[in-house]
C-alpha cells in the first residue's frame, strides 16, 4: 500500500525545517506548498497539522501556520526532558530487545560512525537511539521520545553544522556493549552521560 500524500508531504516539510531550508518563523502558505508539491489543499492541511503536532510548526491567530521558532529556553527544556525520559525508556527496553533488534541497532551504530555528512549522521543517530528503545513496551513514552529527538535535531543541525566531523561515537559503542550484556542500568548511565555531554 502506497503512503498517503499527506504522510510524504509531512516528511518532506519536516526535512526542510530540520535542514533550515524553511526558516524559523517563516509562513507556511498552503497554496504555495500545494503548488510546489502538486497536491490539493486537503493533504497540505493534514501535513501542516501534523507538523504542528510534532512541534515543528505553530499556528498564530490571523497569521496562519508558521515554522516553529528556535529559542534558548525551548532548547533547555528539550534537553531536560530528554535526560529525564530517554534513559528510562532505554532501561525498560534493554531486557526485552530481541537478537534481531540488537543486530539492527548495531548496524545503525556502525552506519552512524561511517556517515560522511551531518544530515546523514543526524538521521542515523536518531534511528540508532530509537532502535535501542524499541522493546520498551511503553508506546506513549516512545512517542514522546521520538518527538523530543526530532525537535532536538533542529538545534543540533543549527548549532553544530559548521563544526561537525566524521567520528566514531564511543558512547554509542558503550551503550551497545551494555545492551549485549543485558545491563540496563549501565546502558542508561552511559546514555545519561551522552545526553549531558550533548547539552
Amino acid at each position: 500500500m502506497q503512503e498517503k500524500s499527506s504522510d510524504i508531504l509531512t516528511e518532506a516539510l519536516a526535512q526542510k525545517i530540520l535542514r533550515g531550508e524553511l526558516a524559523p518563523g517563516e509562513k507556511l502558505r498552503q497554496d504555495h506548498i500545494a503548488q510546489e508539491f502538486g497536491l490539493s489543499h486537503v493533504p497540505v492541511r493534514e501535513a501542516l497539522l501534523r507538523l504542528e503536532a510534532k512541534g515543528l510548526a505553530v499556528s498564530r491567530p490571523r497569521q496562519g501556520m508558521r515554522v516553529a521558532p528556535l529559542d534558548d529556553s525551548a532548547q533547555k527544556e528539550l534537553r531536560v526532558m530528554r535526560e529525564a525520559l530517554e534513559p528510562v525508556a532505554l532501561a525498560h527496553s534493554v531486557p526485552h530487545l530481541s537478537a534481531a533488534q540488537i543486530a539492527h541497532a548495531e548496524g545503525l551504530r556502525l552506519a552512524c560512525d561511517e556517515a560522511e555528512d551531518m544530515f546523514t549522521w543526524e538521521a542515523l543517530n536518531r534511528d540508532f537511539h530509537l532502535a535501542t528503545i524499541a522493546a520498551c513496551a511503553m508506546p506513549r513514552l516512545i512517542e514522546e521520545v521520538t518527538k523530543l529527538q526530532l525537535l532536538a535535531a533542529r538545534y543540533m543541525l543549527q548549532h553544530y553544522r559548521q563544526r561537525w566531523k566524521k567520528h566514531i561515537d564511543i558512547d554509542h559503542r558503550a551503550i551497545m556493549a551494555a545492551i549485549r550484556r543485558r545491563d540496563a542500568q549501565a546502558a542508561a548511565a552511559v546514555l545519561e552521560r551522552h545526553l549531558a555531554r550533548l547539552g
